[in-house]
C-alpha cells in the first residue's frame, strides 16, 4: 500500500520534510502545503525556496495548488512543469474559513458551475498531470453523489478523498461509505489499528494519505509497512535535526513558534505528559523550550502505540 504524507500548513515546509524523509521510510509522497497564485502571475520568494528542486532534493514531493480560477493554476502548473515536476494537486479539501470565504478550497464545493468550469480549463491545458484532494460535500456527505459524478467527468491523475463535509472540519466521525475502490484515503488514521479497520472497510484504496499521524508518530508509514516501531531515542534525534535546520535558516522567534507547533503533536507520543507539555506551551524562550523538552524526554515514557488524540469538541 502508498502511503503519502498530508500537507500541513505552517509545519511540514521542505525543511521537515526532507529531514523526514532522510530519517524515516515508508512514505511514498509527500504533499505540499498549499501554494495559491493570484492573478498578478508571480511567486513570492517564499514560494521559490519551497518549490525549488534544489531544495527538495531527492524527496518525493507534490505541489499542491490552492486557487479557483483556471488562468493562475495554469500559470503555475507550466512553471512547475518546466522545473521538472511530474504532478500538481488541485486543493477542494481546506475547510478554513478565509480560505472558503474566497470560494478556494473547499468553498469551490459550494459552486458546482464554477467548479465545472474551472476543471473544464485546466484538465484541457494542463501540461502535467492533476490529482485532486477533496471533501465530500460543504454542508453535508448528502452532497457527495453529485460531487462524485462531476469529477468522474476528469481525467483526475489520482482522487484523494477526505470523507466529512466542510461543515465538519476534523471532527465526528468520517463517512467512509462514500470511499469506492481506486481512491486514496484520507482522514483519522492514527494507529495500525486505524489503518487495519481502514483495510477492512474500505477494501480497493489505492493508497493512504496521513496528516496528523504522521506528525505525531513519524514512523507510523514504516511501521504499517512492516518495519519496526517508534523509538523515542530515533523520536528525539528527529527532534533535534529540525530544530538545527531551523536555527540555520530562521530567527528565534520563527524557530520558537514552529518547534512549538511540532513539540505539540510528539507529546502525544509519551504517557503522562502534561507536566511537561505545559513547560513546552509556556516557554517563550529557544533556551526555556530546550529546557522543557528535556524534561518531556527524560520523565516520560513512550507509549507503547504512540498516537495522535484529536482533542474533544475542537473543530480545527
Amino acid at each position: 500500500m502508498k502511503i503519502y504524507f498530508a500537507p500541513l500548513e505552517g509545519v511540514t515546509d521542505s525543511l521537515f520534510r526532507n529531514r523526514h524523509f532522510a530519517r524515516f521510510t515508508g512514505v511514498d509522497k509527500y504533499f505540499m502545503p498549499f501554494v495559491s497564485p493570484t492573478m498578478k502571475l508571480k511567486f513570492t520568494s517564499k514560494e521559490h525556496r519551497e518549490l525549488s528542486p534544489e531544495v527538495n532534493g531527492d524527496t518525493p514531493v507534490v505541489p499542491q495548488i490552492l486557487c479557483n480560477k483556471a488562468e493562475p493554476f495554469l500559470w503555475m502548473a507550466e512553471g512547475l512543469a518546466e522545473a521538472g515536476y511530474k504532478e500538481i494537486n488541485l486543493n477542494l479539501g481546506c475547510p478554513s474559513g478565509t480560505v472558503t470565504a474566497k470560494y478556494k478550497g473547499s468553498g469551490m464545493l459550494r459552486d458546482l458551475s464554477t467548479l465545472r468550469a474551472t476543471l473544464d480549463e485546466i484538465f484541457a491545458k494542463s501540461p502535467i498531470p492533476i490529482s485532486v484532494k477533496t471533501r465530500v460535500g460543504y454542508e453535508s456527505a448528502d452532497q457527495w453523489p453529485v460531487i462524485r459524478a462531476l469529477l468522474a467527468e476528469y481525467p483526475i491523475h489520482e482522487l484523494i478523498v477526505h470523507p466529512r463535509a466542510r461543515s465538519e472540519f476534523y471532527t465526528g466521525p468520517v463517512h467512509r461509505e462514500c470511499i469506492e475502490p481506486g481512491m486514496v484515503y484520507n482522514g483519522d488514521i492514527f494507529t495500525p489499528a486505524d489503518y487495519d479497520t481502514l483495510m477492512t472497510q474500505c477494501e480497493g484504496v489505492s493508497a493512504v494519505m496521513i496528516g496528523r499521524g504522521l506528525l505525531t508518530n513519524p514512523a507510523l508509514a514504516r511501521t504499517l509497512k512492516g518495519g519496526a516501531p517508534l523509538t523515542k531515542a530515533e523520536l528525539r534525534a528527529f527532534h533535534d535535526d529540525i530544530y538545527r535546520a531551523y536555527c540555520e535558516n530562521w530567527p528565534d522567534k520563527a524557530i520558537l513558534g514552529h518547534m512549538h507547533e511540532i513539540a505539540y503533536y510528539f507529546t502525544h507520543c509519551f504517557e503522562s505528559p502534561e507536566k511537561a507539555a505545559k513547560l513546552i506551551r509556556k516557554a517563550t524562550t529557544v533556551p526555556r523550550y530546550l529546557e522543557a523538552v528535556d524534561v518531556l524526554f527524560a520523565t516520560c515514557a513512550l507509549k507503547d502505540v504512540p498516537a495522535f488524540v484529536p482533542p474533544k469538541g475542537k473543530s480545527f
